[in-house]
C-alpha cells in the first residue's frame, strides 16, 4: 500500500466523526483542513476509487427513522467465501460486511427503513446461497466513539 499524501491524510482525519451542512460542505470542510474544495472533492473521490476507504456518506440510525438494523453471521465454507460475500453485498440493505475467525466466519449488518424487509433479505441470501443466516437482533444498545487517525 502506498502511502497517503498530505491531503489524504487530512480527509481522512479531519472529516471523521462529522461533516458541514451548508450550501457548499466541502468548501466548508476544505476551509478547515487548509484545502480547496476541488480538492476535498477529488481527494475523496479518489480515497474510494481507489479502496482506500470503503465508502464516503452519512451514518444513518434507520430505527430513529421508523426503520431496523440487524446483525447477522453465517458459516461459509472457505472455498466459497468470495463468492458467497459477493452475493451477500449485492443487497442495499447489507453493510459492514467481515470476516471473521470462527466457524460463524461470516458477519454483516442489514439495515432498512422498512422492518419487514430485514427478514426478507436474509431469507433472499439463504435462498441465493443455500446457507444459514443467523440474525442477532440487538438486545442493548452502545454506543462506541471510533475514529482511526492515519
Amino acid at each position: 500500500m502506498k502511502a497517503l499524501t498530505p491531503a489524504e491524510r487530512a480527509v481522512i482525519n479531519g472529516l471523521q466523526g462529522g461533516f458541514p451542512i451548508s450550501a457548499r460542505p466541502f468548501a466548508e470542510a476544505g476551509a478547515a483542513l487548509g484545502l480547496a474544495e476541488d480538492e476535498v472533492i477529488a481527494t475523496i473521490r479518489h480515497l474510494v476509487e481507489t479502496g482506500t476507504v470503503s465508502r464516503f456518506g452519512p451514518l444513518w440510525n434507520p430505527e430513529e427513522m421508523g426503520g431496523a438494523v440487524c446483525l447477522a453471521a453465517m458459516a461459509v465454507p472457505a472455498e466459497r467465501f468470495a463468492t458467497v460475500a459477493d452475493q451477500v453485498n449485492a443487497h442495499a440493505e447489507i453493510a459492514h460486511n467481515y470476516e471473521r475467525d470462527h466457524v460463524l466466519n461470516m458477519w454483516f449488518v442489514a439495515s432498512s427503513v422498512n422492518p419487514e424487509r430485514i427478514d426478507g433479505v436474509f431469507a433472499e441470501i439463504e435462498a441465493e446461497t443455500g446457507l444459514k443466516v443467523w440474525p442477532m437482533p440487538k438486545e442493548e444498545e452502545f454506543f462506541v466513539g471510533f475514529r482511526v487517525e492515519v
